[in-house]
């Protein structure tokens, strides 16, 4: 098996996969939560992270994996950079803090490509994060780095079918290390 290098040299590692105390405690939401049909699910394995499954825009045409709730101050970072090995298809990276909308916890989702069939390093500046709530674009707040409260991948891209995507760590970045 062919993996990349599990280190940001210039950044922070939140997660590897490997050991135990790097675990964040992910979890499934799949848009059947709101009555839709897609499906997925993850394993870990040899310190990848594979989230697999197949959406269907019929009633949603979301699936997702999250953190359990955390606390990270990266107000001295750029951005999140995730190692990746993709089918093609677009996903999004997803971000909570402490931020609120009518009192209900807003999310920030980054579209991102990872390719397709090798692995990338894909990094996501924290300026490209768009405030959400339940996938409604919402015109603030702007995302405070030094508050993140929860991480997740997701694929809504508006597109049936089988997806797979490999993830071997999620680090920070520095500003010049893009």
């Amino acid at each position: 098996m062919t993996t990349p290098d599990s280190q940001s040299p210039d950044g922070h590692l939140l997660t590897d996969f490997v050991s135990g105390d790097s675990d964040l405690g992910w979890y499934v939401v799949n848009d059947t939560v709101m009555g839709g049909r897609s499906s997925g699910t993850f394993k870990t394995d040899q310190g990848i992270l594979t989230f697999t499954g197949v959406t269907n825009t019929n009633g949603g045409g979301f699936s997702s994996i999250r953190s359990k709730p955390l606390q990270l101050d990266l107000s001295d970072q750029a951005g999140i950079q995730l190692k990746v090995k993709g089918d093609g298809r677009r996903y999004t990276w997803r971000l909570t803090s402490s931020a609120r909308w009518r009192g209900r916890q807003v999310s920030y989702w980054a579209d991102f490509d990872p390719g397709e069939g090798s692995w990338n390093t894909v990094n996501i500046p924290f300026s490209s994060f768009i405030p959400r709530y339940r996938g409604t674009v919402l015109d603030g707040p702007d995302i405070d780095s030094a508050d993140i409260t929860g991480m997740g991948l997701m694929i809504y891209d508006d597109r049936d079918g089988p997806f797979q995507l490999q993830l071997a760590n999620v680090s920070s970045y520095r500003a010049g290390s893009e």
